[in-house]
């Protein structure tokens, strides 16, 4: 069984990965599915709106091999703050779990845990599917 901790010093590893030249906001994520840790780390790119998230990059990485059952994801940075995930990222969980666990941890170390469907109760779904 794969301890917290070990979700928690992957994030932080996948954080020093991190490709941030241009804002120097580096965050990693590492998320449990299907009893394996998936990594991702934020992607910039000079026309900001091909930057890609953390949270979305661990997914991918995640759906690449095969994963399906999201259960926690960890997200890190340096920042004094706790780095929530965007709406972007939020609404792109949300279409491959109903809820799982959020922890989020600052660049003091502090740790918050929270719930998707804390963070985002209403995400959008075409009816009937």
């Amino acid at each position: 069984m794969i301890s917290e901790d070990e979700l928690i010093q992957k994030a932080i590893k996948a954080k020093e990965r991190a490709y941030a030249p241009y804002s120097n906001f580096q965050v990693g994520a590492s998320i449990l599915a299907d009893g394996k840790i998936y990594v991702g780390f934020n992607i910039e790119n000079i026309s900001y709106s091909l930057t890609i998230c953390a949270e979305r990059v661990a997914v991918i990485n995640a759906l690449l091999n095969g994963a399906k059952n999201f259960e926690k994801i960890v997200i890190t940075s340096d920042s004094e703050e706790f780095p929530y995930p965007c709406g972007a990222c939020l609404q792109f969980l949300s279409e491959f779990t109903k809820d799982m666990d959020i922890i989020l941890i600052n660049g003091e170390g502090r740790t918050k845990s929270t719930k998707l469907k804390e963070l985002f109760p209403k995400p959008f779904k075409k009816e009937g599917l």
